[in-house]
């Protein structure tokens, strides 16, 4: 086994293998930007080296550097975590040809699946069934008008390299494809280093439900069931469940089959995850990518399968056998993970950057917290804002929302704006309650919420009025005028928002 692991990256995925680590007995080596001096991957690392000045591209996303950082430690093998060179295969190679290893798929893998276009051939190939769209990368606007005109709009905009939301675009109309198109291919230089989209039709109100998929390097591979992840704010995903609240005998099956033969076409080994969109009127599913590295909803897949899958990845990559057969993979209970984010919900989702002032975090029976921060840490404005995964298990989805419930009640940051809140409201929500997901729900609840509003807001006209006539009906001294009754709605402090409504 490794001696000694460093892990690219940082926040609660750096905190997560190293905790990996440790139970295996094997050292781990921390790498920190500027802004991340102070962060708590560095503190409860073994070492720490600093990597460059606070932007991920000067710090991060620097291969050099941290193949240096590497040598320099000892380090026998790289985890590069999620998000910044996850997937990137010049990273895996590189890391390979200075005789490390990666923690992750074969470059060549990555290449032939981290790319969105060319794993779109790669699944058509393979007869897995795939959203229509191209396989190659958009040249110009007026070949994604052309396009959008073959598929019919709605279509899709989306960044052939990477994840997370980041350069995907939803185009209603013609009049929204050129801004469109030029924001989509600016995100996803910004975020990948590579600017290239392809064109997908846009599926209406699909579900997005996703296959955890191992193998080793010995010919084994498995599927590890579906997580549900179709409640999404900006295409990147907030709340995921494992399973799926869709009831539907044998799906589970036919999904995970699809995966495996995806994986096995370009000769995967270690964990990833292929995605696929639900119709959740036929069930039928397409695919729609895949994910050559850990996911961050990984823990719920933990909680239900009883599998650590850190400490898979970091074996397999050792060169050794999966420690389970496809028979032996099973799912006990229903797990939810909350991905709480510095983020205002009532301002757009805007990032709420500052010093977590107060933190009281859930604890109990069946209930997990994977958090990259501490009381007097700071949220800075370089990075994705999450600050944790609060994740909880139950014996059934009711009981797993029971036990969400009481820990995001539990849960209090003080300092800077969260998405708690809006979390406490959703897990209440009679269409979450009833598992009625697909990938437009948060824009469905914010309109329902926004309806309720206006109804109670009506409600307490109508109080208002009807307690302003009584009042005047019982007073002879008073007249059932427009006069009296703004009186009357001025001493409840209603006076401005009435005015106009008589």
């Amino acid at each position: 086994m490794f001696k000694k692991i460093l892990i690219a990256n940082r926040g609660e995925i750096a905190v997560r293998v190293i905790r990996a680590c440790r139970d295996l007995n094997i050292s781990t080596v921390a790498v920190y930007s500027e802004a991340d001096k102070a962060a708590l991957h560095v503190r409860v690392s073994d070492e720490a080296y600093f990597i460059g000045a606070s932007p991920s591209i000067e710090s991060y996303l620097k291969i050099e550097k941290i193949i240096e950082i590497a040598r320099k430690s000892g380090a026998q093998a790289i985890h590069p975590g999620y998000g910044f060179l996850a997937e990137n295969a010049i990273f895996a190679r590189a890391v390979k040809e200075a005789g490390l290893v990666f923690i992750g798929p074969s470059p060549e893998a990555m290449e032939s699946m981290g790319s969105k276009t060319a794993a779109r051939k790669v699944a058509i190939d393979a007869n897995v069934p795939v959203v229509p769209g191209t396989t190659e990368a958009l040249q110009s606007y007026e070949e994604a008008k052309e396009l959008a005109e073959k598929f019919r709009y709605p279509i899709m905009l989306k960044a052939s390299a990477g994840g997370g939301g980041k350069g995907m675009r939803l185009v209603e109309s013609e009049k929204d494809l050129r801004s469109a198109l030029e924001t989509s291919q600016s995100e996803a230089s910004s975020a990948f280093g590579d600017s290239s989209v392809y064109l997908e039709k846009a599926i209406v109100r699909p579900r997005h439900i996703e296959i955890q998929i191992f193998a080793d390097t010995h010919g084994n591979f498995v599927h590890l069931g579906e997580r549900e992840c179709s409640i999404q704010r900006r295409h990147q995903k907030v709340i995921e469940e494992c399973p799926s609240p869709i009831d539907e005998k044998g799906l589970r099956e036919k999904m995970g089959a699809a995966a495996v033969i995806a994986a096995k076409a370009v000769d995967y080994a270690g964990a990833g995850t292929v995605e696929f969109l639900v119709s959740d009127e036929t069930r039928d599913f397409y695919f729609l990518e895949m994910n050559t590295r850990l996911q961050v909803e990984h823990p719920v897949t933990e909680l239900v399968t009883g599998i650590d899958l850190v400490r898979e990845q970091i074996r397999v990559a050792n060169g050794e056998k999966l420690s389970f057969t496809q028979e032996e993979v099973q799912w006990n209970g229903h797990a939810i993970e909350c991905r709480v984010y510095a983020e205002d919900p009532n301002n757009n989702f805007l990032p709420s950057p500052g010093k977590i002032t107060h933190l009281q975090t859930p604890s109990g029976a069946c209930v997990r917290d994977d958090s990259g921060v501490y009381e007097g840490a700071e949220v800075t404005i370089y990075y994705d804002p999450m600050i944790s995964k609060l994740a909880v298990w139950g014996r059934t989805r009711d009981e797993a929302i029971d036990r969400m419930r009481r820990a995001l009640d539990e849960y209090n940051v003080g300092g800077i704006e969260t998405t708690l809140p809006f979390f406490r409201d959703i897990v209440r929500d009679k269409e979450f309650i009833e598992g009625k997901l697909d990938t437009g729900f948060i824009q469905r609840y914010f309109e329902r919420k926004k309806v309720s509003e206006e109804t109670d807001l009506t409600k307490q006209d109508i109080a208002l009025i009807a307690s302003a006539l009584s009042y005047s009906e019982q007073n002879p001294v008073a007249t059932n005028t427009q006069t009296q009754i703004e009186s009357r709605w001025k001493t409840a402090g209603r006076v401005s928002l009435h005015r106009n409504r008589l």
